[in-house]
């Protein structure tokens, strides 16, 4: 259980290599506060910083310090994973107006539905490897390559591998593009499928 008011306090002591110190309050005991209290990317404070943060019990029932943040910089609640129910909902609803399009409006070339699918296997693979690749400090993928899958049709592997994987569900900014590539290519998509234009000039293959 938490209080939800937030305190300020002073940072009293603080190990470096463990990651922890003790925070203390006017007249109540020093409270233990953890580096992951603190939002990603804070750096580390020393004995004498004033921080604010809320009060909350901890798995041993003794309270400590939570949601922490220096003097004068809001809290800022990291982002929730995007959840699963959200990135299937968005691939069924493509593959409906998939079927819907083939049914109602015009036949597809059958290298789109390849291109979907291929694309899809190698995002799925990609964000698999980049997520290996984050744990033992190899060299990364480049967001702007997991971006373009999507952007090029790779998109519905890609909301599978993020949560096979759990991989780039949190970092805000990373999901902010990706669902705008996802919209731009589902557009795109509505364009060419229209009777008479887009994939039936281009279709190179049929």
């Amino acid at each position: 259980m938490s209080s939800r008011s937030r305190h300020t306090g002073t940072v009293t002591a603080w190990n470096v290599d463990r990651g922890f110190g003790f925070a203390a309050r006017a007249g109540e005991p020093d409270l233990f506060v953890h580096i992951k209290a603190f939002p990603r990317g804070t750096a580390a404070p020393v004995p004498g910083d004033v921080i604010t943060f809320e009060v909350e019990a901890g798995p041993d029932g003794k309270l400590r310090a939570a949601h922490a943040a220096p003097s004068g910089v809001p809290f800022i609640a990291p982002l929730r994973p995007t959840s699963p129910a959200i990135g299937l909902l968005a691939i069924v609803a493509f593959a409906a107006i998939y079927v819907l399009v083939e049914v109602f409006w015009t036949q597809l070339p059958l290298w789109v539905l390849a291109l979907y699918v291929g694309l899809s296997i190698i995002a799925f693979f990609a964000y698999g490897a980049d997520k290996d690749a984050a744990r033992s400090s190899k060299r990364r993928i480049a967001e702007t390559t997991l971006i373009l899958l999507g952007l090029l049709g790779g998109w519905p592997g890609a909301i599978i591998g993020q949560q096979v994987f759990r991989h780039k569900t949190a970092k805000r900014s990373f999901r902010a593009v990706f669902w705008v590539s996802v919209l731009i290519n589902v557009f795109v998509f509505a364009v060419l499928s229209a009777p008479g234009v887009g994939f039936a000039i281009v279709d190179l293959f049929g």
